[in-house]
């Protein structure tokens, strides 16, 4: 794998792959490879490294297949992606709240849990002003803790939103990894390259964004992602068919897909030491 750990002079510097291959809501019904179990997490998670993905997005499910955050749960699913791939994949626990979570539970998940990542909504842990508190000390917490949130923006009205957070002092620190969520309230969620262009409209280009895109045109809005500098997280969460259209027959599939689509517009395919490095990760 071409792997650096500092970007080259006069280029983007090194690409990151997320993948995301569970998600919340899909079930063995629409993917016969769609991970459910630990074992299951684990052997993606090694799979998909080996294809070049730095970082997992984590869900994990109860019994009933229903959407879990549970701190039991992710401690178990991590150990399984520990054994499977070692330290070669960063990660991250989702706080997602699928209508079930209010944000005191979002946050305690993290704390209980104290993983090395977690993705968190901003809409979701601050649903009106009067949590902004509880938020601040929440990411002030994480900061201390050097635990790296990814900050989820569903539109560009968000970005705003967050940047304005973020100048307040309510989202501290000075180098923030966001991801912008393309599609989200496009009719079908069926996401388009040209979905980005109002997020980076209101993005001054300060720390590191990713995209992740709803439906079969995902692989075109990463190569896009990847042309302007951004990062991508795939997966079976928002996506399973390649970029020919047919359907990818795993995860590491639309992984290897995204890496292709980055080496061959001289991106570096960052790794998991990548990652931490640059989001202070403790290892």
């Amino acid at each position: 794998m071409n792997v650096v750990r500092e970007p080259p002079r006069g280029d983007w510097g090194p690409y990151i792959v997320a993948v995301a291959p569970t998600g919340a809501r899909k079930s063995k019904s629409d993917h016969p490879e769609l991970p459910l179990t630990p074992a299951e997490i684990g052997t993606t998670a090694a799979t998909c490294a080996a294809a070049g993905a730095a970082l997992i997005h984590l869900h994990v499910r109860d019994r009933d297949g229903r959407h879990l955050l549970d701190a039991e749960a992710y401690r178990t699913a991590t150990a399984a992606i520990r054994r499977e791939a070692g330290a070669d994949i960063v990660v991250q626990i989702t706080t997602e709240a699928v209508g079930r979570y209010r944000p005191e539970a979002q946050m305690a998940v993290v704390r209980e849990t104290k993983p090395e990542a977690v993705s968190v909504a901003i809409s979701e842990i601050i649903p009106d002003p009067a949590g902004e508190t509880a938020a601040a000390e929440f990411f002030a917490w994480m900061l201390r803790e050097r635990i790296t949130p990814q900050f989820i923006l569903f539109s560009a009205a968000e970005a705003r939103w967050f940047l304005d957070l973020k100048r307040r002092g309510i989202v501290p620190g000075e180098h923030q990894f966001v991801l912008f969520v393309l599609g989200r309230y496009s009719r079908g969620q069926q996401s388009r390259p040209a979905d980005l262009l109002p997020f980076l409209a209101a993005w001054p280009g300060e720390g590191d964004w990713a995209v992740c895109a709803f439906g079969a045109r995902e692989s075109a809005s990463v190569a896009m992602a990847v042309a302007l500098g951004g990062h991508s997280r795939v997966g079976f969460e928002n996506n399973i068919h390649l970029g020919d259209g047919t359907i990818a027959p795993d995860n590491a599939a639309l992984v290897a897909q995204a890496r292709r689509g980055a080496e061959s517009r001289g991106r570096p395919i960052a790794d998991a030491g990548f990652v931490r490095d640059r989001f202070w990760m403790a290892a």
